[in-house]
């Protein structure tokens, strides 16, 4: 349940936007890329979003469902355009983003009474960003989806920290710390960590999000791997994988949709992260986000060969 965009990224790396002369056009928004990660890896996905009632909008209906991701609860907003992103591309590390989300994100109109309570509730994982906290009325819809779940087992905050789509920043660490109270599994990176929590350190961190209601924190350390820790005092740390960086927008979704694939077939926690590292990496050593996202084989492939660096797929 979030965002939803078009992601425009150029085709020319190492270049700055002022000067790209190429994009190529694709879906887009972190919920929505996890949504995909997870179908891709054989779960049966749906979206809960906003467009506008634009071509853009069109578009992206056209590529959930190529992408066999559930758009029934994904309507327009005829106020408001869909929203557009544009990054740079300086591998290995700095990829600069732009968003283009005005006068205001369709989005961010994801209404409390217009939600579809049963199906969030039958839903046997269910996944919300720290960007759908940033504005009203998506505020009280995301607050409100997450208390429906009534604490079932797979109902996942993706901290998100993305200060520059909200409002008021200093709003966010006491509506983190709202969401998280009806969240089971907490995900995010130290910087997120940090605006949820206070603690960055990554322990620290980790044992705060359990206190403040979660069973299980998965805490993103970069290059320093991944840790997750649950409520009932088990713990798993995995290094990344290595991978030559082509794009590293995109990767934490691909770690979502792997981690919900892990979560929901029961596997112990160092699998999931091995796994969980393995589809983020392979993201990472390709341009675009939602296309790129792996199948199981291709995490098998790049877990035996020890790299996310793997041959484009061809659809």
């Amino acid at each position: 349940m979030g965002r939803l965009g078009v992601d425009l990224y150029p085709l020319q790396v190492g270049v700055p936007l002022a000067r790209v002369e190429t994009f190529g056009k694709f879906l887009g928004g972190s919920p929505a890329n996890v949504a995909v990660a997870a179908a891709r890896l054989g779960r049966r996905t749906a979206l809960v979003s906003r467009t506008g009632a634009d071509p853009f909008g069109e578009y992206l209906h056209e590529e959930l469902a190529a992408f066999g991701v559930d758009d029934r609860w994904v309507t327009a907003v005829e106020a408001y355009p869909t929203p557009v992103t544009f990054c740079e591309i300086f591998p290995p590390d700095d990829f600069p983003i732009h968003f283009y989300r005005r006068p205001r994100a369709p989005d961010l109109e994801i209404h409390p009474a217009e939600l579809d309570l049963a199906a969030v509730r039958a839903a046997r994982a269910f996944w919300v960003t720290g960007t759908g906290l940033s504005a009203e009325p998506s505020r009280t819809a995301t607050l409100g989806a997450l208390r429906e779940r009534g604490g079932a087992e797979l109902t996942v905050l993706d901290l998100d920290w993305r200060p520059v789509l909200w409002p008021d920043p200093d709003e966010a660490g006491p509506l983190y710390r709202e969401a998280l109270r009806s969240a089971t599994v907490a995900v995010g990176n130290l910087d997120e960590c940090e605006v949820a929590t206070g603690e960055r350190e990554p322990y620290a961190a980790a044992r705060a999000l359990l206190a403040a209601g979660v069973r299980l924190a998965v805490v993103k350390q970069g290059p320093e791997g991944v840790l997750a820790m649950t409520s009932d005092g088990e713990s798993a740390e995995v290094a990344p994988l290595p991978v030559e960086v082509v794009n590293g927008l995109g990767a934490g979704d691909a770690f979502g949709g792997a981690l919900c694939d892990g979560l929901l077939a029961g596997w112990d926690l160092d699998r999931t992260l091995r796994r969980a590292n393995a589809a983020g990496a392979i993201v990472a050593g390709r341009l675009a986000c939602s296309p790129a996202m792996p199948r199981a084989d291709e995490i098998d492939r790049a877990l035996a060969a020890g790299t996310g660096t793997l041959p484009e797929r061809t659809p």
